[in-house]
C-alpha cells in the first residue's frame, strides 16, 4: 500500500466463521476430496490412486532453473533473516534505542540468534526533518539519545547485525518529510559505515520521476566506495516495490529487491503478495533475492493458520525473513512460527532455489522447492475457504524413482515413509510442508496416512450434519490396527453409522466412516473445534496417529423477506486493508472510519465496503432466491482502483461485473442464489495488485 505509507497497522474482521485453529470450514458445503476411498466400514484397494499421478503444471507454473554464480562480494549468499520495526511501530513514539536494544537482548534469549536471525533494522522515523549544517544526516536524539553508532556497538556485542533505511528520493515516505538520500548518496553511506551499519533498505518516494536504475545504481556505487574506504560491507534491499521489474536488472545492483507493494497485516494482503512473488522463482539465488516484503507473524490480523502459512511460504520462496512484530510483546505461538528452525532451513539452505508452483488449479497449490541435498521441500496450500486434498507425487517434485521415500512433516516434526503419494487435507487457508527425501531409510518410519472429511460442519442447533470420515495409508508399509475417532465440544452428539477400525490398511487402501454431528438446541451462533483422529500401528508396533483439527459453524437461518446485506451477520469476512464495513466506505485502516458509499458521485445508505482482496459470506440456509446490489469503486479514491465483482453460490460463481474503475458509473449486479446454503461477495483486485481497490456493494440486499 505505498500509497499510504503513513497507516497503522490493520487487523481484519472475522464473523462467526474462522479459520480458528486450522481454518474455517464448511464453507461450500463440502470438505474436499477425501482421496482412495472405499464402502464404508471395508478396507479395499482403489483401482489407481488419483494423487499419484504427475501434476500437471498450470498456467501460472514456473519451472525451476539453475541458479546464476552467486556474487563474489559474499553478502546475503542466503536470504537475510533479522527484524524490522515498521509493520508492529510504525512512527510511533514507541519506536526508539530502547526497543532495539531489547530485541537485540530477545534475538538471544529467545534462541532467535541460533535459529539464524542476525539483522535487527530501523525503519523510517530515525532522523530529525532536517540535516545539519554540513547535510549529514540528525538521528532523532529523543528517539536515540547515544545515536546511531551507540546502537550499533550495541548490537554488534550481542553478535548480530544493524540495518538502517532511507529513501532514493529527496524525503522518505513518512508524512513528516525526513530527509531522503537522493543527492546524498555517498555523503548517506559513509555515514552509515561509519556508524556501524550493515543493512540498507533503500525505498521509493519522492523520487522526482529519476529513472529507478540511475536512483539505486547510483547508491550502490556510494555503498561499495564507503566499503572500500571503512571495510564494512553493507547489505543493499532495494525497496522500490517492483515498478520497474528490479528481478531483471537489479542481480548486480543490491542482494534483494522488492516485488511488491507493502504488505499488511491480513490474510487478503498477504495472499496477493504471494501471488505475485511466486511467478519469479528464475530470478532468486545466492545472493539476489525477491523480497516479497516483512513478515507479520504475530501482530494480530491473522490466524494462527494463517500466520503458518505466511511462514512457509516466505520459506519454501527463499524470501528474506525480516520478522515484523514486536518481540517484546509477543506470544509464545509466535516464537514457536517464527523459531521454527526445520522450517527456518528450507528458507536457507544454500542451493539457493526459490520453490517452483507446479500446480495451483482451484486454489490448491503445489510448490516444490528443490534442496542441496537432493531433498525437495514442498507446500501443499490451500487458498480457499474450506478444507482440501492437495496432492502431487514424489516424481512430480523432481525426486528419483525409489521403491518408497521418507516424508518429514515441518510443523509436526514427525517422520513417516510414503509409497510416492505426497498429499493431505489441508485446512482452509492452511499449508502442510514437508521435506521429502529419496534416501534409503524409509523403513524405519511409520506409514503417512491421509485424513480426509466429505460433508459440510455448517449447520443449524439441533438439526444433524452428515459426514464421512476417511484414513488412508500412503506408506509403502500397512497401516495396522487403525482406529479413527470424532469428537466435537461437550454436550454435543457425535455418532459413527458405520465401523471405526481396520485390522490393517495397505498402500492405498482406505477406511471410510459415516457419522452425524448434532449441536445442541439453543447453541450460540459461532465455531465449534471438532476433531478428527486416526491412531494406528507400524508393522514393528510402533504407536502412530494423525489429527485433523476441524472447525463446526453453527448458523442462524436468514429472515423471511428482503434483507439488507450490511445488519445480516456474516460467517467470515476477509480484506485487503483494513475490516470489511456494513453501510460505509472502506475508509482507512481502522473500524469505521469509512464514508458515506459513494460510486461516481452516486450515495448509497446501506451496503458493504471492503478493499480486495475481499470475500463477505453470509449463510442463506437455502432458503434465499436472489442476491442483489449496485457495485463500484469508491469514490474516496479518486481516480484510482479497479476491482472486480462477483457473487458465489455455494462453490459456483453465479454472476460477475468483470473489471470496474473510478470512471465507471455504478454497475447493477444480482444472481439466483436458490438453494445455497451459502453466499459469498467476492471483491478481486482487476489484475493489477490491491493499490486503492475499494469496493463498493451499495444497496447491497438478501431476498429469502
Amino acid at each position: 500500500m505505498r500509497h499510504l505509507p503513513t497507516r497503522t497497522p490493520r487487523r481484519r474482521v472475522v464473523g462467526a466463521l474462522t479459520a480458528g485453529l486450522v481454518g474455517a470450514l464448511g464453507l461450500t458445503g463440502t470438505w474436499g476430496t477425501a482421496g482412495p476411498v472405499t464402502t464404508a466400514g471395508a478396507a479395499t484397494a482403489p483401482a489407481a490412486p488419483a494423487s499419484a499421478a504427475p501434476v500437471s503444471a498450470s498456467p501460472v507454473a514456473t519451472s525451476p532453473v539453475s541458479a546464476a554464480p552467486a556474487p563474489d562480494d559474499g553478502l546475503a549468499l542466503t536470504p537475510p533473516m533479522g527484524f524490522n520495526n515498521w509493520n508492529s511501530t510504525h512512527c510511533r513514539a514507541e519506536f526508539d534505542e530502547a526497543m532495539v536494544k531489547g530485541i537485540a537482548d530477545l534475538f538471544v534469549d529467545k534462541g532467535l540468534k541460533d535459529a539464524g536471525y542476525e539483522y535487527v533494522n530501523l525503519d523510517d522515523c530515525w532522523a530529525l526533518p532536517a540535516r545539519d549544517a554540513d547535510g549529514e544526516l540528525v538521528p532523532d536524539p529523543v528517539r536515540f539519545p547515544g545515536g546511531i553508532k551507540a546502537v550499533a556497538d550495541y548490537v554488534h556485542a550481542k553478535g548480530l547485525k544493524l540495518g538502517i533505511y532511507t529513501s532514493a528520493g529527496t524525503k522518505t515516505c513518512n508524512d513528516a518529510g525526513f530527509p531522503g538520500a537522493l543527492g546524498h548518496e555517498y555523503s548517506d553511506a559513509r555515514q552509515f559505515a561509519d556508524w556501524g551499519v550493515d543493512y540498507l533498505k533503500y525505498d521509493n518516494c519522492n523520487n522526482q520521476g529519476v529513472d529507478a536504475k540511475q536512483r539505486y545504481t547510483t547508491m550502490r556505487d556510494a555503498l561499495k566506495a564507503a566499503s572500500e574506504t571503512t571495510g564494512r560491507p553493507i547489505v543493499y534491499s532495494i525497496c522500490e516495490w517492483g515498478e520497474n521489474k528490479p528481478w531483471e536488472w537489479a542481480a548486480d545492483v543490491g542482494q534483494l529487491w522488492r516485488t511488491t507493494g507493502d504488505i499488511s497485516d491480513n490474510w487478503g494482503s498477504m495472499l496477493s503478495i504471494m501471488k505475485q512473488n511466486l511467478p519469479l522463482a528464475q530470478y532468486a539465488g545466492p545472493g539476489r533475492w525477491n523480497d516479497p516484503d516483512m513478515l507479520e507473524v504475530g501482530n494480530g490480523g491473522m490466524t494462527a493458520t494463517e500466520y503458518r502459512t505466511h511462514f512457509s511460504m516466505w520459506s519454501v520462496m527463499a524470501a528474506p525473513l525480516l520478522i515484523g512484530s514486536d518481540l517484546r510483546s509477543a506470544s509464545e505461538e509466535t516464537f514457536g512460527i517464527i523459531g521454527n528452525k526445520e522450517v527456518i532451513a528450507v528458507d536457507q539452505d544454500p542451493l539457493g532455489k526459490q520453490g517452483a508452483v507446479l500446480s495451483s488449479e482451484s486454489g490448491r497449490w503445489v510448490v516444490a522447492k528443490e534442496m542441496k541435498d537432493g531433498s525437495r521441500a514442498v507446500a501443499l496450500f490451500n487458498e480457499t475457504g474450506s478444507p482440501q486434498r492437495v496432492a502431487t507425487s514424489a516424481q512430480a517434485v523432481g525426486l528419483p524413482e525409489a521403491d518408497a521415500y521418507t516424508l518429514r512433516d515441518l510443523w509436526q516434526h514427525k517422520s513417516y515413509n510414503t509409497a510416492g503419494t505426497i498429499a493431505a487435507t489441508v485446512p482452509a487457508h492452511g499449508t502442510v510442508l514437508v521435506r521429502v527425501s529419496a534416501d534409503g531409510r524409509w523403513a524405519v518410519n511409520p506409514p503417512a496416512v491421509e485424513l480426509g472429511v466429505d460433508g459440510s460442519t455448517l449447520t443449524e442447533a439441533g438439526r444433524a450434519t452428515a459426514l464421512t470420515t476417511s484414513v488412508t495409508d500412503l506408506g509403502r508399509t500397512p497401516a495396522q490396527r487403525v482406529s479413527v475417532t470424532v469428537t466435537g465440544p461437550e454436550g454435543w452428539r457425535v455418532k459413527a453409522g458405520s465401523p471405526t477400525t481396520a485390522a490393517s490398511l495397505t498402500t492405498g487402501r482406505a477406511l471410510r466412516t459415516k457419522w452425524t454431528v448434532t449441536a445442541p438446541v439453543g447453541t450460540p451462533p459461532g465455531s465449534y473445534d471438532v476433531t478428527l483422529k486416526a491412531v494406528y500401528r507400524s508393522p514393528g508396533g510402533v504407536r502412530a496417529e494423525s489429527v485433523l483439527p476441524l472447525t463446526a459453524t453453527v448458523a442462524v437461518a436468514p429472515p423471511s423477506g428482503t434483507s439488507n446485506l450490511g445488519a445480516l451477520p456474516w460467517l467470515s469476512a476477509t480484506n485487503g486493508w483494513g475490516p470489511a464495513e456494513r453501510d460505509t466506505s472502506n475508509g482507512e485502516s481502522a473500524a469505521g472510519d469509512g464514508g458515506p458509499l459513494t460510486v461516481n458521485g452516486a450515495v448509497y445508505a446501506t451496503g458493504l465496503g471492503v478493499h480486495a482482496e475481499s470475500a463477505v459470506e453470509f449463510y442463506a440456509g437455502g432458503a434465499c432466491e436472489t442476491v442483489s446490489a449496485e457495485v463500484g469503486v469508491d469514490d474516496e479514491e479518486g481516480a484510482d482502483g479497479s476491482v472486480a465483482f462477483e457473487i458465489w453460490a455455494d462453490g459456483t460463481k453465479v454472476a460477475s461485473t468483470g473489471v470496474l474503475t473510478n470512471a465507471d458509473a455504478a454497475r447493477a449486479l444480482a444472481a439466483d442464489v436458490s438453494g445455497a446454503k451459502v453466499v459469498r461477495l467476492v471483491v478481486t483486485d482487476g489484475g493489477d495488485g490491491i493499490t486503492s481497490d475499494h469496493g463498493d456493494w451499495g444497496a447491497a440486499r438478501l431476498a429469502c
